[in-house]
């Protein structure tokens, strides 16, 4: 499932606009610039899931489209392909090779992880530590803390450049790392409702706690 609360996640940094007076090219005003306005998104991805030993166990690219404040499509290639759709009131998760759907209440999924309430600026700093890191790779990096022993992740360093989220990197309890690198970045392009639609495809399992209410079951 960390597929699903990743693009939660990068839903959730649409929301994170709250000023702190940090210097004016530094990350978290770059973050700030990056929110601030935005309402659509697009972008490719490269994310790469690596062990404590440094191995890479799972690689993975495609496209994701967000509207603000609650809509996502994120597309997974290669050779396990999946798709996460969030329409506003439920998260669709579409495994072709499983041929299964999971569907879950969207906001249960968010309470799922305090990662979430990146989407209420106000709380940020209540539940992270939030710290300028310098910079790597022409990025600008704001690490988060968590400050909470229950956050399913320990560490997130998000990367910035030229007012663009360009990295994000979580780090859980285990030392597991999930890195993503986002290009070709899209700043409020026209996106297709239907983009944010998802209907099961006839035969396949429908699973969870909405699938009766849903009238799949």
């Amino acid at each position: 499932m960390i597929r699903t609360t990743l693009a939660l996640l990068a839903l959730a940094l649409l929301g994170a606009v709250n000023p702190l007076g940090a210097q004016e090219n530094g990350a978290r005003a770059q973050l700030d610039r990056f929110a601030e306005g935005l309402q659509t998104l697009h972008a490719r991805f490269e994310q790469q899931v690596i062990s404590t030993d440094g191995a890479v166990q799972d690689r993975s690219e495609g496209e994701v489209w967000l509207r603000r404040p609650e809509r996502f499509r994120w597309e997974y290639g290669g050779d396990f392909p999946e798709l996460v759709v969030a329409d506003g009131e439920r998260v669709w998760i579409y495994d072709e090779m499983l041929e299964q759907v999971t569907v879950r209440d969207q906001g249960a999924a968010s309470m799922d992880s305090p990662l979430t309430l990146l989407t209420d600026p106000d709380r940020l700093e209540e539940q992270f530590e939030v710290r300028e890191m310098g910079q790597a790779e022409q990025m600008h990096l704001l690490e988060l803390r968590a400050r909470s022993q229950e956050s399913e992740f320990e560490r997130i360093l998000l990367g910035l450049e030229a007012g663009l989220l360009k990295l994000m990197i979580m780090e859980d309890a285990f030392g597991l790392r999930t890195e993503i690198r986002f290009d070709e970045v899209e700043i409020n392009p026209e996106l297709d409702d239907e983009l944010f639609y998802f209907e099961p495809p006839p035969g396949v399992d429908v699973i969870g706690g909405l699938a009766e209410t849903a009238g799949l079951q």
